[in-house]
């Protein structure tokens, strides 16, 4: 709705559910006059279940709305219309096994006719429309679309990668001398290219499904241009995709879809963010997981992406908020009262720390009834680094992770405790290990331990076959037992089971 104001967008009023014994019509009306600075009259009364002012909302919609603009950039307004240059804003699009890529576009300027040669400039691909049409609200074919119309373009591409949302479409060009910066000057204003902020690990719990995961996910990616994923392999989980998400959201929309639609028992990692690196040669990198950062040593500095957030609540849950958002590094930037009872809370907060909890600890300190909406400002500079955990002086990659550098006690705690409580006992003493900045080898091999456990050796008691006797022989048993503990620790390895790592992995 903010978005809409900032755009200067005709809004229209509609209260709906006026049918519900419970509707309050009066309090819900003056928060809407509060908020949008409209006339009560204005506002439409609606119950889309029983059909009642739905005829009038679209009344208002055509006397309200205004006409869509054509936008014909420089060009003369004495041009004649057929000689405006097609600009056509793709707002989504699908994939059609017989039509490939189906682009739902908006017309600014121009026409675009069945068989006319098109040139996506975002992206700059070149590909012919094999069909146009309209939505009625299926879609129907037509000769042509024109400047103020929406519809579709079938484009015959394989890719839905060449769709990209708020791209614009033109007619190609024909001899012209620099056709780049022709196209530059048709591109219609806002196109930003979509980035992957949130990355998560998704397996099945079956390894014989990994072939069934990777189909499901080459389909689901016809349809969603945004999803990212790349084979991974983990000692602990086996053989699964690295996947990369606009948000939390779309993180949850596709795992449910691969459960429901697939059939699918997965996994899924606790999801993370991408970090900037600034190496020692001066140059960044995104990294994606604990496992790609570089030893200390390499690295000069490391950003993390910031959100902006705003949270709607009742002004009786202010307190809770604020010190929530104070746990999770945020920054308080503004409050708005927009009724006499609700506020808007602006905050900027680290991404990474609303991935988890955040929104389900917000929704139990407000009884469920905040809103929450956010989205990306940048990156900014991070005061964290990587958390190893050694199992038997061996280090474990798949249990590494990025912790900020005054939580990483309690974090390495944490994760000591859990795995001291789960792992099976050995026949030789198991030390576990969370340690900050580890190196393998070299001259600084090893780290700082920030936590420890130990897990004692099972014991069998060697002594229950005597009977009596001189107290050396026990004694010498005793110590033989102790040598051969020994010896076992120093050369045993330590198989972590499946279920140790998912009680510190799985989301």
């Amino acid at each position: 709705m903010y978005l809409a104001l900032e755009q200067g967008l005709e809004i229209i009023p509609v209260l709906n559910k006026i049918d519900l014994p419970a509707a309050d019509i009066e309090k819900a009306s003056q928060q809407v006059i509060d908020l949008l600075g409209c006339k009560k009259d204005e506002i439409l009364l609606v119950s889309a279940k029983t059909g009642q002012g739905v005829d009038k909302v679209l009344e208002v919609v055509i006397h309200r709305i205004p006409a869509p603009t054509v936008m014909t950039g420089n060009i003369s307004p004495e041009t004649p219309h057929d000689e405006i240059p097609l600009r056509a804003m793709i707002f989504d699009s699908i994939f059609d096994e017989y039509k490939g890529v189906v682009a739902y576009v908006r017309v600014f300027a121009g026409e675009v006719k069945t068989d006319d040669e098109l040139y996506l400039i975002g992206v700059a691909a070149e590909t012919t429309a094999t069909e146009v049409g309209n939505f009625l609200p299926v879609m129907s074919k037509e000769n042509k679309l024109s400047a103020g119309q929406i519809g579709y373009i079938a484009t015959s591409l394989k890719n839905l990668e060449y769709c990209k949302v708020g791209d614009t479409i033109t007619l190609k060009k024909q001899g012209t001398t620099n056709p780049a910066q022709e196209y530059k000057e048709l591109a219609l204003p806002g196109f930003k290219e979509v980035k992957s902020m949130v990355f998560a690990g998704i397996f099945c719990k079956e390894g014989s499904d990994f072939a069934h995961l990777r189909e499901s996910l080459g389909k689901l990616k016809l349809t969603d241009a945004a999803l990212m994923y790349e084979p991974e392999s983990s000692s602990a989980l086996g053989f699964g995709f690295r996947c990369g998400f606009l948000g939390l959201l779309h993180l949850e929309i596709i795992t449910e879809r691969l459960k429901r639609e697939y059939g699918l028992d997965l996994i899924v990692t606790v999801p993370s963010v991408a970090y900037k690196i600034k190496n020692a040669e001066e140059e960044f990198i995104i990294i994606h997981s604990p496992q790609e950062l570089p030893n200390a040593a390499g690295v000069v500095a490391i950003e993390e992406p910031w959100a902006k957030v705003d949270i709607v609540t009742p002004k009786e849950y202010l307190g809770k908020i604020m010190q929530l958002v104070t746990d999770k590094r945020g920054v308080h930037k503004n409050t708005e009262f927009f009724t006499e009872q609700d506020v808007i809370l602006h905050f900027e907060l680290p991404l990474s720390s609303i991935l988890v909890d955040f929104y389900d600890k917000l929704k139990s300190v407000t009884k469920g009834y905040a809103t929450l909406n956010y989205e990306m400002l940048g990156y900014r500079p991070a005061d964290v680094e990587r958390l190893d955990i050694l199992v038997a002086e061996e280090p474990v990659e798949a249990l590494a992770t990025i912790v900020y550098r005054d939580e990483s006690y309690r974090a390495g705690k944490k994760i000591v405790e859990r795995l001291k409580d789960i792992l099976p006992r050995q026949m030789f003493e198991v030390k576990i290990q969370a340690v900050l900045g580890y190196q393998a080898s070299g001259k600084n091999k090893g780290g700082k331990i920030i936590a420890s456990a130990r897990i004692p050796a099972m014991r069998k008691d060697v002594t229950a076959k005597l009977y009596g006797g001189d107290v050396t022989r026990k004694k010498k048993l005793l110590e033989k037992q102790k040598k051969g503990k020994k010896k076992m620790k120093a050369m045993g390895k330590m198989d972590i089971p499946q279920e140790a790592y998912l009680a510190v992995l799985k989301r």
